[in-house]
C-alpha cells in the first residue's frame, strides 16, 4: 500500500509541475537564433529543473524514513591517530668514483709484457705491463760501473785530502765526478722506470685496451682501472633547499637498476648557484659493501625536507572535492549497537603527500572514524552501516 501511495504522490507532483510548466518549445527557441529569447527560455527551464530536483530529494528522504525494507549504505572506516610523517624531495643523481681512469704509458716503445687481465684486482704500484727499454738496461749497467769507479776515486782522494796530501783541486774534481755520475745513474733509472706501467691506486682492471707487441707512446690508452670502494653521487639541487643540506647530512639513495636503497652522507656542498637553472651541486659519499655500484648508474636522492611526529594521515584516494572546489571526507558519528551511524561531511586542509598517503593539516581530530570505503555515494547526514 505504501508503494502505491508513493507512486500516486509522485504522479500528482509531476502533474502539478506539468500544469505550471511554461509553453517553451526548446527546439523552436534554438532555431530562432534569438540570443535574448534563448537566455530567457533557459532561465525558465532551469527554474523548473531545480524545483523537480528539490521535490525528488524530498521524496527520496521520505521513502528512506518510511520504508521498513531500506538498507543503509555499507562503509568501512579507519580511526585517525598521530603518526610520524616524513616528507622527502626526490632528485636524480649520478653515481661516480674519483678513481676511474685510463692508464697511458710514459715511454715510447714496444709493449713487451702484459701482466694483468680484465677483472683482475691489483694493488697500488703493481706492474701492469712492461715496455722495451731500447738498451737502457745496458746503459744503466755501464753507468753504474762508472759510478763505482768514481766513488772509489773520490774515497781515495778524500783520504789523501784528510791527511793533507794532494791538492784541493784533485779532491774537488773527484767529488764533482762522483756527483755527476750519481745523477747520470739516477736519470737512467728514472727513464728505465717509465718502461714499467704501474697501477696508480688499488682497484680492478676493468679493461685491457691494447695487446702485447704493440708499439705504444705517451697518450695511448693501455688499461682502465676502477676502484669501486670510493663511490659517490653527484646531483644538482634547487637553491631553495640550500639551508637544509649541510655537510654530514644523511641522504637516502635509491638505485632503480638494483632495487636497493643506500644511506649516504653529504660530503660536499657547492658554493656556486648556476644562474641557468638556479641549482647548486652536492656530492654524497656512498658505501659499496656488496660491490654492486658502478660509475654512471642513475640514482634517486631522497632528501628530507619536512617532518611531523604527530601527523594525521589518510589514503589520498579517499579525498573528494565538492562543487566549491573544497577537499572533503566523511566521518561517522553516534555508532549504535547495530553499527548504524550518521555520516558527517568534513572539509579538510591537505598538507604534504608521500606515496599513497596525504597529511591532514586541519579539519579532523585524532580518534575520529573516517570512511575509507563507500564514501563516494554518501551525503551529509545520511545513516550508514559500519562494517567492523
Amino acid at each position: 500500500m505504501k508503494k502505491i501511495l508513493y507512486l500516486v504522490t509522485f504522479s500528482l507532483l509531476l502533474s502539478a509541475c506539468s500544469g505550471k510548466k511554461s509553453d517553451v518549445n526548446v527546439d523552436d527557441v534554438v532555431k530562432s537564433k534569438d540570443l535574448n529569447q534563448i537566455k530567457s527560455s533557459r532561465e525558465i527551464v532551469h527554474k523548473e529543473y531545480e524545483k523537480l530536483v528539490a521535490d525528488l530529494a524530498k521524496l527520496d528522504k521520505a521513502i528512506a524514513e518510511l520504508d521498513p525494507n531500506k538498507k543503509n549504505p555499507l562503509v568501512k572506516t579507519v580511526t585517525l591517530k598521530d603518526s610520524l610523517f616524513t616528507h622527502y624531495i626526490e632528485i636524480q643523481g649520478n653515481v661516480d668514483t674519483k678513481e676511474n681512469i685510463v692508464i697511458s704509458p710514459e715511454y715510447s716503445g714496444i709493449l713487451t709484457q702484459v701482466y694483468v687481465k680484465a677483472g683482475q684486482k691489483v694493488s697500488k704500484g703493481q706492474i701492469l705491463g712492461r715496455i722495451d727499454d731500447g738498451g737502457m738496461g745496458s746503459q744503466l749497467a755501464q753507468a753504474e760501473t762508472q759510478l763505482a769507479l768514481a766513488k772509489t776515486t773520490f774515497e781515495r782522494q778524500k783520504n789523501l785530502w784528510d791527511q793533507k796530501i794532494g791538492s784541493e783541486i784533485q779532491f774537488l774534481q773527484a767529488k764533482t765526478s762522483l756527483e755527476s755520475q750519481q745523477k747520470a745513474v739516477a736519470q737512467i733509472k728514472s727513464q728505465l722506470n717509465k718502461t714499467n706501467v704501474v697501477a696508480p691506486f688499488s682497484g680492478t682492471i676493468d679493461e685491457v685496451i691494447t695487446e702485447k707487441g704493440k708499439v705504444v707512446s705517451p697518450g695511448m690508452e693501455l688499461f682502465r682501472i676502477v676502484n669501486l670502494s670510493n663511490m659517490y653521487v653527484t646531483a644538482n639541487v634547487p637553491e631553495n633547499y640550500i639551508s637544509q643540506l649541510k655537510v654530514g647530512a644523511v641522504v637516502e639513495v635509491y638505485l632503480n637498476s638494483l632495487g636497493k636503497t643506500y644511506q649516504g652522507k653529504v660530503r660536499q656542498v657547492g658554493n656556486y648557484i648556476n644562474p641557468n637553472n638556479r641549482t647548486f651541486g652536492i656530492e654524497i659519499a656512498l658505501p659499496n659493501p656488496d660491490n654492486l655500484l658502478r660509475p654512471n648508474q642513475v640514482a634517486v636522492l631522497k632528501i628530507e625536507d619536512y617532518k611531523n611526529p604527530k601527523a594525521l594521515l589518510l589514503p589520498e584516494n579517499i579525498i573528494q572535492e565538492n562543487a566549491e572546489g573544497k577537499k572533503i571526507v566523511y566521518t561517522v558519528a553516534n555508532v549504535d549497537s547495530k553499527n548504524n551511524a550518521k555520516a558527517v561531511q568534513k572539509t579538510v586542509e591537505l598538507g604534504y603527500t608521500t606515496g599513497a598517503f596525504v597529511e591532514i593539516k586541519s579539519g579532523l581530530e585524532p580518534g575520529e572514524m573516517v570512511v575509507t570505503d563507500g564514501a563516494k555515494s554518501l551525503k551529509d547526514g545520511i545513516t550508514v552501516e559500519v562494517i567492523k
